[in-house]
Parts: C-alpha cells; sequence; structure tokens
C-alpha cells in the first residue's frame, strides 16, 4: 500500500454533501421523465422505463439520446431537468464547512452535473469557497457546445468512464498516488481505483459522521494528512 502523503481531496457532488432527504435525486428523475414526454411525446410510464434503459446502457439520458442521434443540446436538457429542483430543500452546512477549512490540501469538485447547477448546490450549502477548482460536465464535454456538432459525433463523457477519470486527472494537475476521490457510486469509486486514485465509498450520513473528531482523526491515519 502506498502511504504517499496526500495532497488533494477530490469530491463527488449530488449524495455525497447532500442528503437524499433533500429531494434532488427524485426530483431530477421526474423531470428527466417530463423532458422525453414534452420533447419526444412518450407516455410518462414509457419515458421512465426508456430513462431507466438509457441510464443502463449509456450512462445518462442525454448520453443515450444523442448516443441514438437525437438532437438534444446540453443547455436545452440541463435547464429543463435541473431548472426546476426544489433548491430551497438545501440547507447550509455549517459543520461540513468548518470541517472543509480545516482540511489544508487542495480541494476540487468532480461532478457529472452542469456548471449552473453545481454551483446552485454549493452555494445553498454555503461551500462555494471551500472548494479550488470544478470539474464538471463542461469540462469533460467542451465538443458537445459547438453550434455544427453533430448529435452522434462526440460521445457524452461523465463518470465513470476512464476517459472521464483521466480528464479529471489532467484538469486537477494531481498525482493519483497523492489524491482521495471520495464518490458514493461504487463504479465511480472503481474507475478511480482504476487510474490510481486512493477511493473513499461514501454517502451523505458517513460524510456527516467525518465531521466528528473519529472521522477526522480516521482520514488523518489513514491517508497521512
Amino acid at each position: 500500500m502506498d502511504f504517499s502523503p496526500i495532497n488533494c481531496l477530490i469530491f463527488d457532488l449530488d449524495d455525497t454533501l447532500y442528503p437524499l432527504k433533500t429531494g434532488i435525486a427524485p426530483a431530477v428523475k421526474k423531470n428527466i421523465d417530463d423532458f422525453l414526454v414534452e420533447k419526444f411525446g412518450f407516455s410518462e410510464s414509457k419515458a421512465s422505463s426508456l430513462r431507466v434503459e438509457l441510464f443502463k446502457t449509456y450512462g445518462s439520458t442525454l448520453a443515450g439520446l444523442r448516443a441514438l442521434g437525437h438532437d438534444v443540446h446540453p443547455d436545452e436538457y440541463h435547464s429543463f431537468v435541473h431548472g426546476r429542483l426544489p433548491y430551497g430543500s438545501i440547507e447550509p452546512n455549517n459543520k461540513l464547512r468548518n470541517l472543509l477549512n480545516k482540511i489544508k490540501q487542495r480541494k476540487i469538485i468532480f461532478t457529472n452535473s452542469d456548471k449552473n447547477h453545481a454551483v446552485k448546490v454549493l452555494k445553498k450549502l454555503g461551500l462555494e469557497d471551500c472548494f479550488e477548482e470544478m470539474i464538471c460536465f463542461e469540462t469533460m464535454n467542451p465538443n458537445l457546445f459547438g453550434s455544427t456538432t453533430r448529435p452522434d459525433e462526440y460521445p457524452v463523457v461523465l463518470k465513470p468512464s476512464l476517459t472521464a477519470m483521466d480528464i479529471c486527472i489532467r484538469v486537477a494537475n494531481v498525482d493519483p498516488r497523492r489524491t482521495v476521490f471520495l464518490d458514493d457510486n461504487i463504479h465511480n469509486i472503481t474507475a478511480g481505483k482504476s487510474v490510481g486514485l486512493r477511493t473513499i465509498l461514501v454517502n451523505f450520513c458517513y460524510i456527516s459522521h467525518l465531521l466528528i473528531p473519529y472521522f477526522a482523526t480516521f482520514v488523518c491515519v489513514s491517508f497521512k494528512f
């Protein structure tokens, strides 16, 4: 095992830095279903099953739609899906803020979500100034924002693809051996391990427990902060 000192922590955002009880996750699913109904005329039941199928096959509904040749612009999709989320249910987390501020290593957000959504969430949490950098949908998919891009010309890049992990490492300019990646998705964690990152599988409840001295001590001892 490599016990090199850690100099960077990379955090997932959704369902990692805030709890499921906010209702954000089910609202996202409902908005995706509504998008499929309004944009393509599917029935509600068909939209729901298609969302699940596209997620399993392509990693996201947007990725699947574009792979199948549908001309859906990321901004249109994200504006609909994230534009009417119950952000008011996300409360400031001063305990998490205090913990993050005590960690002197670099701290980076790595999310599949678009930048606008990520910024809103971090502001609601009161954490907007706790992270040095954000790697988000736009970072991983710059080619999708060209005016002449065909829907199937460039695949959507998202975690847990190795391409996404490589982009994160390159953009953040980190040494994977000295970087801890925290995410609530086992597939993302597996991908992180495969590119050499030191990983912690978490959920918000686990993050909350890290706020107490035991958690901070565990992390410091395990990764030699």
